[in-house]
């Protein structure tokens, strides 16, 4: 059985969009610079493990960040808010998209980055609607496309040019976040 929260989804929502929402992006940028860097110096099925675990660990990273900015990740502090429980939906799609870039990478290893890339950067969608703001927008589409043009614009270099597209997307996304308006 499950509480209601005593709060409408309206006055939910803007509890929800409060948040600067910086941990998450910040341990995007911090594990596809691993990510990039690594790609530079290490062969591709190195390369690889290195993206399959960097960002395997983003949630993990984001909750430890979380920390340090004063962010409620997880929604302690906000009874049985509804808009927790879909930004939590929105990050195990994110992982599910696993299924769809292991098969393409185990028959094109340098599509990892594409794929992963990619998929993992359509959550930003419902959580610009979560927030009523354009900036999921902007970084689900240009992520979207500024990964796929690095995909073809750099064949050789897939594992640094399209970590630097994605860290250059976090990086503006960030700043956006950060001088938004938030509802009080």
């Amino acid at each position: 059985m499950t509480t209601q929260s005593p709060l409408t989804l309206e006055e939910q929502r803007m509890e929800f969009s409060r948040s600067r929402f910086l941990a998450m992006p910040l341990a995007g940028t911090i594990a596809w610079t691993i990510i990039g860097v690594a790609g530079a110096f290490v062969p591709v099925k190195l390369a690889a493990w290195i993206l399959f675990i960097a960002t395997g660990m983003i949630f993990g990273l984001g909750l430890f960040l979380a920390r340090f900015l004063g962010e409620d990740l997880i929604g302690k502090t906000r009874n049985n808010n509804e808009f927790d429980k879909l930004f939590f939906q929105c990050i195990l799609m994110a992982w599910l998209v696993f299924a769809i870039a292991i098969p393409f990478f185990m028959v094109e290893p340098t599509s990892l980055p594409l794929s992963v890339g990619i998929l993992a950067g359509l959550m930003w969608l419902p959580f610009s609607w979560m927030i009523r703001h354009w900036v999921g927008q902007f970084h689900a589409f240009a992520r979207t496309f500024l990964v796929t043009i690095a995909w073809f614009v750099f064949p050789d270099q897939r594992f640094v040019a399209i970590p630097a597209v994605i860290v250059v997307i976090y990086l503006i996304t960030m700043y956006v976040l950060t001088t938004r308006k938030r509802p009080w």
